[in-house]
């Protein structure tokens, strides 16, 4: 007799995690009723961007995904340079030096000096070129900006350190200065590549 109720008891219960596992939602069901989570976006009881009487303002610091930086990548390491030509720097020079300096010692500066001459640590085993020749001085604003973003010659990339375009900028602004007040430096031949 008791080995028929342990029995009974048995299958009772075996058939009894059936129905809780089937039939209770799931605690990620769950989360989509509550409207206030961080994957709300991706909810299907919040849709904050498909109603137009919502407004639409960004957080600061935060990158729009429709209105971001063109791509000209590809014109540029085909030696195209027609894009960064174009490129009107939108920032106020005076304005950005100081966020300019703290970018270029952090980033530039191993490499093309702390004057920009070509002869940092980095830079003279790798041949980084002076950025205090004519040519240098020559090149569009433009053209430095999609250096920092996109490399050229020995130098990498980078945009995706300094990610804010405004950034780059100021190391643009601060590499101006720096060659408004350095002398030409013949330390890497051909300067800018």
């Amino acid at each position: 007799m008791a080995r028929r109720l342990l029995a009974a008891a048995a299958v009772l219960l075996l058939g009894g995690c059936n129905w809780y596992y089937q039939t209770l939602p799931s605690p990620d069901d769950l989360m989509a009723a509550v409207p206030w989570f961080d994957h709300m976006i991706k909810s299907r009881a919040v849709h904050p961007y498909q109603r137009a009487d919502i407004p639409r303002t960004t957080v600061a610091g935060t990158v729009p995904i429709t209105g971001r930086e063109a791509d000209w990548r590809a014109e540029f390491a085909a030696a195209n340079t027609t894009t960064a030509d174009r490129l009107v720097n939108p920032t106020v020079p005076a304005e950005t030096l100081a966020r300019g300096d703290t970018l270029f010692l952090t980033y530039c500066a191993v490499c093309h000096g702390t004057a920009g001459a070509g002869d940092g640590t980095v830079g003279r085993r790798v041949g980084a070129p002076s950025l205090l020749t004519d040519r240098a001085r020559g090149v569009s604003d433009g053209y430095l900006y999609s250096i920092i973003r996109y490399g050229r010659g020995v130098m990498p990339r980078y945009g995706d350190k300094v990610y804010r375009p405004a950034d780059r900028w100021a190391i643009v602004n601060y590499v101006r200065r720096l060659q408004q007040g350095g002398a030409p430096s013949a330390a890497a031949p051909g300067g800018v590549r």
